[in-house]
């Protein structure tokens, strides 16, 4: 799909600092659920249509809500 918004590792380290801390689960790749994220709110969707390529739809959510 080459409509997918990623962002750079630059950007995802810049925001990073702000991520909320792990819960003794292991991290799912910020760069996906960063992008997922921007994704959603950028082309005003419903968590459940995000693409698939950003993972399950509960994770971006998640960390959104977080």
């Amino acid at each position: 799909m080459g409509d997918l918004f990623w962002l750079t590792e630059e950007q995802v380290g810049r925001i990073a600092p702000n991520s909320p801390k792990s819960r003794g689960v292991a991290r799912v790749d910020d760069l996906k659920v960063l992008s997922g994220i921007l994704h959603v709110i950028r082309n005003g969707l419903r968590w459940r249509d995000a693409p698939p390529e950003y993972g399950p739809h509960k994770t971006p959510y998640n960390r959104f809500v977080r």
